[in-house]
């Protein structure tokens, strides 16, 4: 029985921090002295709470750690996801006004050369349509003189046929050099073969004109619904760049707002994450030592309630006469 108690004290000693006056209480009892046992185990009951009550705060401060750590680590992982997604999107947004910009800039450039074209095609246009203009006036002069002729003829060859001229067209004849009068004819018929012939190569002189003028009329016109159409798809064309300009100068201004808010969360999430892993270095100091004890500490913990507990029924059992 001595030995017994003797060695549950040196067991007590060992694991747990009693007062040397408790100990040597304890001891006094189990070497024969006249002493109540009641207070060494209500002292004895106070160390298994004790040891209890450590056990409950190790497994607290254990789950604490684990639960921390790991709302910790996964908030870390979700800050530096989500950096890298801000990153992206900024990325692609600078992309976009950068492109948006060349864009842009060649648009602008095409417009500008297109308006050119429009004045030049213009300015043709109008030089094609005055130069028209004047060989038609010309052609028509020339038609108009051919007529005097002929009527002039007409008035020696064939009186008949021939008109007196209006005022205008005295004045038109009067600018032109009078043709000298004809020679005298031998006969009827050399007069009709003579003027029939000049009379001919008048008509077939004015035919000719009236065609070069119907042509020339023909090109005019197709020349200017070209110009027409030409000018119609250039106004639609510098409508829908124009109009295309708009919607990517919005495009970028929106991107521009949203780069600057992007920067602004992405600087806000950097500066999250780094205290989060200040944070995280805290918890590694604070839990570290227990994660890594706490199964040593708790069978430990657990050998001593054993101990403990087999002394307070060695004392329940002992003789008071000792």
């Amino acid at each position: 029985m001595r030995m017994q108690a003797a060695k549950i004290i040196k067991n007590a000693r060992a694991i747990h921090h009693l007062r040397d006056t408790e100990m040597d209480f304890i001891s006094l009892a189990l070497h024969g002295q006249k002493v109540s046992f009641d207070k060494i185990l209500s002292m004895m009951d106070e160390l298994l709470a004790l040891l209890k009550k450590e056990q409950v705060e190790d497994d607290q401060k254990k789950a604490y750690c684990e639960e921390q750590l790991d709302q910790t680590e996964d908030k870390l992982k979700l800050l530096e996801q989500q950096s890298k997604d801000l990153e992206k999107q900024i990325k692609a947004k600078k992309n976009l006004i950068e492109n948006t910009h060349d864009n842009v800039a060649a648009l602008e450039k095409g417009i500008q050369e297109l308006d050119k074209q429009v004045a030049d095609a213009t300015e043709n246009r109008k030089e094609e349509h005055e130069e028209y203009m004047e060989t038609l006036t010309a052609n028509k002069g020339a038609k108009d003189l051919l007529g005097l002729a002929k009527n002039r003829l007409y008035k020696f060859y064939e009186p008949k046929l021939y008109k007196e001229p209006t005022k205008t067209e005295s004045a038109a004849s009067l600018m032109q050099d009078a043709p000298a009068p004809p020679p005298e004819a031998v006969g009827p018929y050399k007069k009709r073969k003579e003027s029939s012939g000049v009379i001919e190569m008048i008509d077939m002189l004015a035919t000719d004109l009236d065609k070069e003028i119907q042509a020339m009329g023909v090109a005019e016109k197709e020349s200017q619904s070209e110009y027409e159409t030409y000018i119609e798809d250039s106004a639609a064309k510098r409508s829908a760049d124009s109009k295309e300009i708009a919607h990517m100068e919005e495009a970028k201004a929106e991107a521009e707002v949203t780069l600057t808010k992007n920067e602004a969360e992405l600087k806000s999430k950097m500066k999250e994450a780094y205290a989060t892993t200040k944070v995280m270095e805290d918890l590694h100091h604070e839990c570290d030592w227990i994660l890594k004890n706490y199964d040593v500490r708790k069978e430990a913990r657990a050998g001593e309630i054993d101990a403990m507990s087999k002394a307070k029924q060695v004392l329940n059992g002992a003789d008071y006469s000792l």
